[in-house]
C-alpha cells in the first residue's frame, strides 16, 4: 500500500507542475511535427541537394528523373503538412484561427512551392562554398569528401535551408534544423545569420554565429570561433529588434578562438584576427589583429 500511495503522489505532484508551468507543455492543442519529423524533413531535404551522398541508395541515370520527381513531389506534401501546423500553432498563441484567415492556405502553398524553386539557387550557392573548402584545406582530396565528410559544410548546409524558412517568417522549423546539425557538428549557426558565398568553416567545433551576424563573401572561420552579442539591455523585446551581432567583411579570415561581439562592430575587407582576440571595436579594411603576448592589449596593422 505505501508503494502505490507514493506513485500517487509523485504523479499528482507532476500533474501540478505541468497546471503551474503550461508554457513548456503543448497539450490538448493541434499537433505539431516533432523534432524527429523535422530532422528526417531535413535530411530529405540533402538528399535532393546531394543525390547519392547523404543516404546509402542507388541511383542511374535511367530511372534518376523519376526518383528525383517522387522526391520533390513527397517533399512538398511535408512541407506544406509541416508549414500548416507551425503557423495554425503560432496563430492560436494570438488567439487566432488558421481556418478563418484569409490567403492561410495559399500562403502555405506558396512557402513550399518557393523552397522547391530555390534548390537549384541553393545547389549553386554550396557548389562555391564546396569549391572554398577544397581550396583552403590542403587535406581535401575531393568536393565529394568535403560534402561526406566536413563538418562545417554540413552546418553551412542546413543553415541555408533553414535560412529560407526564417526568412518567410515559419517559426520553430529553422530553429529545430539549426539545433539538430549543431548537436552533430558542434556549430552553431543561429538560422538568422546572413552568410555570403564561398565560406569556410574548418574544424568548426565550438564555432558560434549569432542571429544578426553577416558575414560577407569568401570569409575562413576556424574553430572555437564567436561572433556573439554585448551583454543584452534590460528591455529584452528592443533588444531583439537590434543588430546585436559583428558585421565582418569579405575576405577575412577569423583564427580559432577569436571572439567579436556587438551589431555596431564590422571587420573590414581582407582583414585577419588572430587566434584568441577579443574584440568589441570595429577594425578597417586590411587589418591584422593579434594578441602580441599574454600580457599585452591586442594590437592592431594595418596591412598596405
Amino acid at each position: 500500500m505505501y508503494k502505490s500511495e507514493r506513485l500517487q503522489s509523485s504523479v499528482n505532484e507532476l500533474l501540478e507542475s505541468y497546471e503551474q508551468h503550461p508554457q513548456i507543455q503543448y497539450i490538448n492543442s493541434a499537433k505539431l511535427p516533432t523534432k524527429q519529423e523535422i530532422i528526417h524533413l531535413t535530411e530529405d531535404i540533402l538528399t535532393l541537394i546531394f543525390p547519392g551522398l547523404i543516404r546509402q541508395e542507388s541511383l542511374d541515370s535511367l530511372g534518376f528523373p523519376y526518383r528525383i520527381g517522387q522526391k520533390m513531389s513527397s517533399l512538398f506534401i511535408q512541407l506544406q503538412d509541416y508549414i500548416q501546423k507551425i503557423l495554425c500553432w503560432k496563430l492560436a498563441q494570438t488567439g487566432k484561427d488558421c481556418q478563418t484567415t484569409p490567403y492561410f492556405q495559399d500562403n502555405i502553398e506558396q512557402i513550399a512551392f518557393e523552397f522547391l524553386e530555390n534548390l537549384p539557387h541553393l545547389r549553386k550557392t554550396l557548389a562555391i562554398d564546396i569549391q572554398a573548402f577544397y581550396e583552403g584545406d590542403p587535406a581535401a582530396n575531393s568536393h565529394r569528401e568535403v560534402v561526406l565528410a566536413y563538418p562545417g559544410l554540413q552546418a553551412l548546409s542546413v543553415h541555408r535551408i533553414a535560412h529560407f524558412f526564417y526568412q518567410k517568417k515559419v517559426p520553430l522549423l529553422p530553429r529545430i534544423m539549426s539545433e539538430y546539425i549543431h548537436s552533430r557538428t558542434g556549430i552553431d549557426i543561429h538560422p538568422g545569420a546572413e552568410i555570403g558565398l564561398g565560406n569556410m568553416i574548418d574544424h568548426g567545433t565550438g564555432v558560434v554565429i549569432g542571429e544578426t551576424a553577416v558575414l560577407g563573401n569568401y570569409v575562413r572561420i576556424y574553430q572555437g570561433v564567436t561572433l556573439g552579442a554585448l551583454s543584452p539591455e534590460k528591455d529584452s523585446k528592443l533588444e531583439k529588434k537590434k543588430k546585436r551581432h559583428p558585421t565582418i567583411g569579405n575576405h577575412v579570415v577569423l583564427y580559432a578562438g577569436a571572439t567579436i561581439l556587438g551589431g555596431d562592430t564590422f571587420i573590414g575587407d581582407h582583414s585577419v584576427i588572430g587566434g584568441n582576440v577579443w574584440l568589441t571595436h570595429s577594425v578597417p579594411a586590411n587589418s591584422t589583429v593579434y594578441q602580441k603576448n599574454q600580457s599585452a592589449s591586442t594590437q592592431i596593422e594595418e596591412n598596405s
